[in-house]
């Protein structure tokens, strides 16, 4: 059977590349450019191994996605896009690439033109119900978040990952930084130079920008260097492999973020939160055992280094846990293999 992954984004394809580890398949890019860029992000990803293709990296091919897809097989998507395939030869597969509070982007409709949903949990249910898509249980997969997999599985390598980061002083503790782009009014230009100053005097500082703001990361390394600022590193959110965002959580101690999703994928770390403050206003309504907003603490400005000490100085494990286990399903490091169960019973 053929098995196909699309996203519109490289980083995207993060969240189906656990899957594909499993089942292995093909990837679709919809520019050429991003063909290459795919090709330069996954270059040796899967070197020694069976199926690669070029540059030791999975196989891609191009499509126009806007237009007829000769598809036969399975075809899993990260992103909310119709995908013009003839469904007698073709079964489609929504995975998404984040279940925050954000609503998805495009039309909202478009979810329901799948075959199948991949559920990650209680959460996504409510995202959808908040939308007003109404989609038949029996297109609903329950298969967990398949990126925690390799968190509880502890499929890190701690120190070869401090070496990738450069990271030098292993006895202070580390603070992830990971804000949202634009479209979630991150937070990134307004808070970010002001934590490279406060955040680094005590602790190392871990910057995640989002994917679309990736290309201020060089810019910032060279403002922080010219203003003598130590124990700043950067993550790039496009290499999805050697910067999974799972390797940042995995050494961080605390993260601070805006509205991004990844503010419940740091759930399965069950460490302490920070939410900064922004204008965002488009978000879903979600009950309170759905809310990180209802157990993180809040930063409006002041100085982070009493809030992030306040955070870390307090046991909050258990209260993570509960809502961890309330977002999402299952949470046993196999939601990668029931989703790959599930597409080899088609």
């Amino acid at each position: 059977m053929n098995i196909y992954f699309y996203a519109s984004q490289v980083y995207m394809y993060g969240h189906c590349k656990p899957i594909f580890d499993l089942t292995g398949g093909t990837f679709i890019v919809n520019r050429f450019n991003r063909l290459l860029r795919f090709k330069y992000y996954l270059y040796n990803s899967m070197k020694g191994q069976k199926n690669r293709g070029s540059f030791n990296a999975p196989k891609a091919i191009f499509k126009k996605i806007d237009k007829k897809l000769d598809l036969k097989g399975v075809v899993i998507s990260g992103t909310n896009s119709v995908l013009h395939t003839d469904k007698s030869k073709c079964t489609s597969i929504f995975i998404g690439h984040g279940t925050g509070d954000k609503k998805y982007g495009g039309s909202f409709n478009t979810l329901e033109t799948y075959d199948y949903h991949f559920i990650s949990g209680p959460k996504h249910l409510h995202k959808i119900k908040d939308v007003g898509i109404k989609i038949p249980d029996k297109k609903l997969v329950k298969v967990g978040y398949p990126k925690f997999d390799d968190y509880v599985n502890e499929k890190v390598n701690r120190n070869s990952y401090y070496k990738y980061l450069g990271i030098k002083d292993k006895s202070r503790k580390n603070i992830l930084y990971a804000p949202t782009w634009e479209w979630g009014d991150g937070t990134l230009h307004k808070y970010g130079k002001k934590f490279c100053k406060q955040i680094s005097i005590d602790f190392n500082l871990i910057i995640r920008p989002h994917y679309h703001d990736r290309k201020h990361i060089a810019k910032m390394k060279i403002w922080a260097r010219e203003n003598g600022l130590k124990h700043i590193y950067f993550s790039n959110p496009a290499n999805i492999v050697n910067g999974n965002s799972i390797n940042d959580f995995f050494i961080s101690d605390l993260m601070i973020s805006d509205t991004s999703s990844i503010i419940y994928e740091y759930l399965i770390t069950k460490k302490p939160i920070i939410i900064a403050n922004n204008n965002y206003k488009d978000l879903h309504e979600m009950p309170d055992e759905l809310n990180v907003l209802t157990l993180a603490k809040k930063y409006e400005g002041r100085n982070i280094l009493s809030i992030i000490n306040d955070s870390l100085n307090v046991d909050s494990t258990k209260l993570y846990e509960q809502l961890l286990n309330n977002c999402f399903y299952f949470n046993d490091g196999k939601s990668s293999q029931r989703a790959a169960d599930f597409i080899f019973s088609l």
